[in-house]
């Protein structure tokens, strides 16, 4: 044996050595590299030392160095023994790698090591681990294409729910605007003891902000668990500050992050936006392009609308030219569709007309194409131009047929007297078989979020409900 050979057999015999495992982990932290280099110099390791660097990979957390010293030991003609399968199923329930552990079951199976009982247990503890990540990766499937309720059942029916699984339904309800039940299934997740993780604080962050309900204890939650705000947690909090008209809170964690990303920036000029504080929004960007952050779309899209929102079409014009000259960022149905708004709020329809017709000459995909036109529309009924309104319920009507066109043309030929034409477009409506959506509001009340539908009746608390409704019409009237 060469005498690399023997140092590396010294090296790795002591991180071996159960005696001095610990000893043995704190010293491999600095120099696992150097013994990665020792072994590869060994042109025919042995099985123990295969398995000792094997080992020194698991326990520093590099399961993909475990991976690799398998390989070595399979082309290097060793059958691995009970020592070594343990350490590469642990490596696969660690990486979350389904096939790969099945493969290695497989392959014991053919070395008959599956009854060894290290390797029965390692076994057993691997497909724990992955039952529950495959259990997740269905439920977020489901919810992925819009079916909830499949993704409720698998979630029912987990034998083992981990975080993972409480996690990927919160996020399917979330992304598919159940809120109320993301809520109630974050607290059914706090009676099981389980400790929620950044994503399931972000996901119920952000139902929160849906719902505007700020008083729900989720920060006070936060709190009690001294759960670390990390950037992406502060951005939710932030979102949800702003939605909820706190602006106060808004600012004030924004001016205490040491740390702000480009999606944290957004989240405040967004919020600023939302307050109509347009001049506070300007500065704000203009600031974030002094620290040296650059805009991206959605950064421009929130500034778009803060002077949308604050009647400043001026400087929206000119933030277009420099979102189109400085930054080369071409603009997208997005930004146009808040032009669009902005001009027209302002009463500027031949140049939010010459908006449009670069929307509908771009090649953009019909949705992109629908949200300005949607826009167009909803500001033409605003301003009373029935003429532009059916030019633009028509040109949306090709692209969608959605009973917001019909309601608004159909409310605007009614405003302006118009009242058979009003009709004519109720019955194209009720002859396409078009329903409109029942209104919906939610109201926060001690911590519960109530769900109001328009023409409903059926809530506990509907006989109180209604005294109260009709005193408040008689100090409307």
């Amino acid at each position: 044996m060469s005498s690399c050979s023997k140092r590396c057999l010294v090296l790795l015999e002591k991180c071996k050595n159960m005696n001095h495992l610990k000893q043995a982990h704190a010293h491999a932290q600095g120099s696992l590299t150097y013994a990665c280099r020792v072994f590869e110099r060994i042109h025919h390791p042995t099985l123990c030392i295969c398995n000792t660097i094997i080992k020194t990979f698991l326990l520093n957390g590099n399961f993909y160095g475990t991976f690799h010293v398998f390989t070595k030991i399979l082309q290097g003609g060793l059958s691995p023994d009970n020592y070594t399968i343990p350490y590469v199923l642990k490596a696969c329930a660690a990486l979350r790698d389904c096939s790969l552990g099945e493969m290695v079951h497989g392959y014991s199976s053919k070395l008959g090591l599956v009854f060894d009982i290290f390797v029965g247990n390692s076994l057993m503890a691997m497909y724990s681990v992955l039952s529950a990540v495959s259990w997740s990766v269905m439920i977020s499937g489901y919810a992925k294409v819009g079916d909830v309720d499949s993704a409720r059942l698998f979630f029912d029916e987990a034998p083992e729910k981990d975080r993972g699984t409480w996690g990927a339904m919160i996020s399917g309800y979330v992304q598919n605007s159940c809120f109320k039940e993301g809520l109630h299934l974050f607290r059914l997740l706090q009676l099981a003891h389980v400790v929620p993780d950044d994503s399931i604080f972000v996901s119920i962050l952000s139902a929160c902000a849906h719902l505007g309900a700020l008083d729900i204890g989720i920060y006070t939650y936060l709190n009690r668990k001294t759960v670390p705000l990390s950037l992406r947690l502060s951005t939710s909090l932030l979102d949800i500050y702003a939605k909820c008209r706190n602006l106060e809170l808004t600012k004030r964690l924004f001016n205490s992050m040491p740390e702000r990303n480009i999606v944290f920036w957004n989240a405040m000029i967004s919020g600023l936006a939302m307050h109509g504080d347009g001049a506070s929004a300007l500065k704000l960007f203009s600031d974030m392009e002094k620290a040296g952050i650059r805009p991206d779309n959605i950064a421009f899209i929130a500034v778009f609308t803060a002077c949308r929102y604050s009647g400043m079409a001026h400087e929206g014009l000119q933030l277009l030219h420099k979102m189109c000259s400085v930054y080369k960022i071409e603009p997208k149905s997005e930004q146009y569709g808040c032009l669009v708004d902005l001009l027209t709020r302002a009463g500027l329809f031949e140049e939010a007309m010459v908006m449009m017709r670069r929307i509908t000459s771009n090649s953009w995909n019909g949705s992109e194409e629908t949200l300005a036109w949607r826009a167009f529309l909803s500001a033409c009924c605003n301003h009373g131009h029935a003429q532009l309104a059916q030019c633009a319920a028509e040109r949306l009507l090709r692209l969608e047929n959605h009973s917001g066109v019909y309601v608004l043309l159909s409310s605007l030929y009614g405003a302006s007297g118009k009242h058979s034409n009003s009709r004519r477009v109720r019955d194209m409506m009720r002859n396409k078989g078009v329903d409109k959506a029942p209104g919906c509001s939610t109201v926060e009340s001690d911590g519960v979020v109530n769900e109001f539908i328009a023409g409903e009746e059926t809530h506990s608390q509907m006989e109180e409900i209604h005294p109260i409704l009709e005193k408040l019409h008689m100090q409307l009237d």
